[in-house]
């Protein structure tokens, strides 16, 4: 309480500075019965301040650089804030009341609003270092209007609010992950393999997965990747997930692996375990979001779109991909089988193995609004279909073994690539990085 109350006095010091140093050309021409040395003593002092108060950093119990940067960031966005509002008032007086000259009131109006502007810049440069979720637009209103007043103000309230709630949730995060390291909840039996869904990869250039590996490596899991190309049928790309997982198990000398996979990595999971003898190897498979009665929006589409234009499509992908690393890119084969009649025959082939235990994570989109394109167009398509869905997959087609829905209290809901936090977002009421913290936590308790 005491160091909060120090942190209000200090903001409000610095709020002060900042408005002498702002109004240095006025208190130049109103104090002129001081010596001049002692206004030049004076004026350096001040700006000497500023300058402190711009660079200098700020304490906060994150040790990151990212996150300081981000803390102090936030304290010169409400300084920007409040000095705007206060130099307001400040010019109107000055203009309005004293008998200056034109050129006086010149600088005495240019002078703070470059000065407030070099603040305003440092605070967005400072926040932009440490947050990861501010977006172009957040940056690109605020340098837009930065002088229309109280526009200004509204924007830097909005990204003030940002910025804060990402700093607390990040706050929150660290004591949490520090308060449980020497637990480590997430330290399994078996090692965890986490295998993508169609059109990504997980080991190249992006990782599929974003911030949810390093979290399950703080909390002690082992992490490996299916390594899969990103598009191919599903038996094509059993075989390779099959071939990942060998070389797992002869890495590590573990019986046994734990799978959790997205979307279409599902389907392969099951195909590896249930028709290549990956049943042997495999302790639990937990599907997030995966199409097991497949998605009835593939029949609709392939119905629609011409077959000359969908070889188009197809080819584009398989070239790009191709050039990305992918051996034999198959586009079509890979969409096929996610079609609901494919699926149909699919399910018969590769029955349930009773060696390995089945659990499976469904999350749903609230409104269009709550991802953008594509996923916003198909979010519609499917809700005429099938209902409930995540933007791809609708609900009851992602039920397989145990079952649970991923909810939240919230308007926006969790898209198809929310839930594996393909956007590094932090989504209000869903933490993905705990909820998969959470769901290795749950095989460790189990023993697995």
């Amino acid at each position: 309480m005491q160091q909060s109350f120090f942190f209000i006095i200090m903001r409000f010091l610095d709020l002060i500075l900042l408005l002498v140093f702002y109004n240095l050309v006025p208190l130049w021409t109103t104090f002129t019965g001081v010596p001049v040395a002692a206004r030049v003593i004076f004026t350096v002092a001040i700006s000497i301040a500023y300058l402190v108060i711009l660079l200098r950093g700020e304490k906060t119990p994150l040790k990151s650089f990212r996150m300081r940067s981000l803390r102090r960031g936030l304290s010169l966005t409400w300084l920007t804030g409040a000095s705007i509002l206060c130099e307001w008032m400040i010019i109107a007086v000055y203009i309005i009341l004293t008998p200056r000259g034109a050129v006086a009131k010149t600088f005495s109006v240019v002078m703070p609003v470059l000065s407030v502007l070099l603040t305003f810049t440092v605070a967005i440069i400072r926040t932009a270092i440490g947050s990861k979720q501010m977006k172009l637009l957040d940056y690109l209103l605020l340098f837009i209007f930065w002088w229309v007043f109280p526009m200004n103000l509204i924007l830097l309230a909005h990204f003030f609010r940002k910025a804060r709630r990402e700093y607390w949730f990040e706050a929150d995060k660290a004591e949490l992950d520090n308060s449980r390291a020497e637990n480590e909840i997430c330290r399994t039996k078996y090692p965890i393999v986490m295998v993508h869904g169609i059109f990504f990869r997980d080991w190249q250039f992006f990782n599929y997965w974003g911030r949810v590996p390093a979290e399950l490596k703080r909390n002690g899991a082992d992490v490996y990747y299916g390594r899969q190309q990103s598009a191919r049928s599903v038996h094509d790309s059993a075989v390779e997930l099959k071939a990942a997982i060998m070389q797992v198990i002869e890495a590590t000398g573990a019986e046994k692996v734990n799978i959790i996979a997205h979307s279409k990595g599902g389907l392969d999971s099951r195909y590896a375990i249930s028709c290549l003898g990956l049943d042997k190897y495999v302790a639990t498979l937990t599907t997030v979001n995966t199409p097991h009665k497949g998605c009835d929006m593939v029949d609709y589409l392939l119905g629609k779109i011409p077959e000359k234009i969908a070889d188009g499509i197809a080819r584009k992908y398989d070239g790009i991909f191709g050039r990305l690393g992918d051996s034999r890119p198959d586009f079509m084969a890979g969409v096929r089988d996610l079609s609901a009649v494919r699926m149909k025959s699919l399910n018969e082939e590769m029955p349930d193995s009773p060696a390995v235990s089945y659990r499976s994570c469904m999350s749903v989109m609230k409104c269009f609004l709550s991802a953008g394109f594509p996923l916003c167009i198909s979010y519609l398509i499917i809700k005429k279909l099938n209902g409930r869905n995540d933007g791809l997959v609708w609900e009851e087609s992602a039920k397989h073994g145990r079952y649970k829905l991923v909810d939240t209290g919230h308007i926006r809901g969790i898209s198809h690539g929310d839930v594996i936090d393909l956007m590094r977002e932090n989504i209000e009421d869903y933490d993905v990085r705990e909820f998969y913290t959470e769901l290795v936590a749950e095989l460790k308790s189990e023993g697995y």
